[in-house]
């Protein structure tokens, strides 16, 4: 079997309410596919005296992800949304050329309540194109993904397009993400239905490619052509991501991500100015890192 030999460890990271394990980008490898930055969250306790509270930040040139296995979070953003995230569903905005938004535990779950938040934060790089575009909000409930069985394996197509299925979640770009849990033990061969550069998470169970067992919580990558054929035991949950890489470089610097720096440092000068579109009805403001 073929593979890169590249395993990304899981970092722990400080996003100011806890720690979360950082992913994406890392020093040998900036981005798969399009995917441009992924944290995981938890899990972790929240509650009964501190809840998650993301108050208003920026993000241009991306769209972010956000899937729960467990907790729940309340989104609201520039364009007026507000929107319940619970485990299963898929929260997807795009920033474009800029928005603004907020995440926070639920305020009905804040009354002296304990509970686990476990899940992903995963940022899609927009094409060069497209970076300018107008902000857009899609959320898509657990129903609507599609799901199916395969070699004992369930599977569900969070985004774009894998093994002949598509995600009702607006890409702009040649990707995949699905969430994998396998029933018994089991080959996986996923070179032979994904286009393009392939991610593998460990999110739980035992993983192992070329003899090497792979660390939980981390990413074993494999290049385009690569057969990325690994096995996996009985209990294993996987978050399987990747897609066609970019021509051009991105650059990422705090929350903005685009194609040329001098985008993200005019983004840097209209946020620190406060001259950036902000949310309505929406006092909290996230400072630039180290202003």
């Amino acid at each position: 079997m073929s593979h890169s030999g590249l395993v990304i460890p899981e970092r722990s990271r400080d996003i100011g309410d806890f720690l979360v394990g950082r992913l994406l980008p890392f020093r040998k490898k900036r981005m798969i596919g399009p995917f441009i930055f992924i944290d995981h969250m938890g899990p972790t306790r929240l509650g009964p005296e501190k809840y998650m509270d993301i108050g208003q930040h920026p993000h241009i040139g991306l769209s972010t992800l956000t899937y729960l296995f467990e907790g729940e979070l309340e989104h609201r953003d520039g364009l007026g949304t507000r929107q319940r995230i619970r485990p299963g569903s898929v929260n997807w905005m795009t920033a474009g050329a800029g928005i603004t938004h907020t995440e926070r535990t639920p305020a009905d779950l804040r009354q002296g309540n304990s509970f686990t938040l476990h899940g992903y934060q995963i940022w899609v790089a927009l094409p060069e194109e497209l970076e300018g575009m107008a902000p857009e909000f899609f959320h898509a409930d657990a129903s609507e993904l599609p799901r199916w069985k395969q070699e004992g394996c369930d599977y569900t197509l969070l985004a774009g397009e894998a093994f002949g299925y598509r995600s009702p979640v607006p890409v702009y770009s040649d990707l995949f993400l699905l969430e994998v849990k396998i029933s018994n033990p089991t080959v996986l061969e996923f070179g032979r239905n994904l286009r393009g550069e392939i991610g593998i998470i460990l999110v739980e169970g035992a993983l192992k490619a070329c003899e090497q067992e792979i660390e939980l919580g981390s990413i074993l990558y494999s290049k385009p052509g690569e057969a990325c054929r690994v096995s996996a035991e009985k209990g294993t949950h996987l978050l399987v991501f990747g897609g066609k890489p970019f021509p051009e470089k991105r650059w990422i610097d705090w929350n903005f991500v685009a194609s040329r720096p001098e985008t993200i440092k005019a983004a840097r000068e209209a946020w620190e100015a406060r001259r950036f579109p902000m949310m309505e009805d929406e006092d909290s403001y996230v400072p630039l890192p180290g202003g």
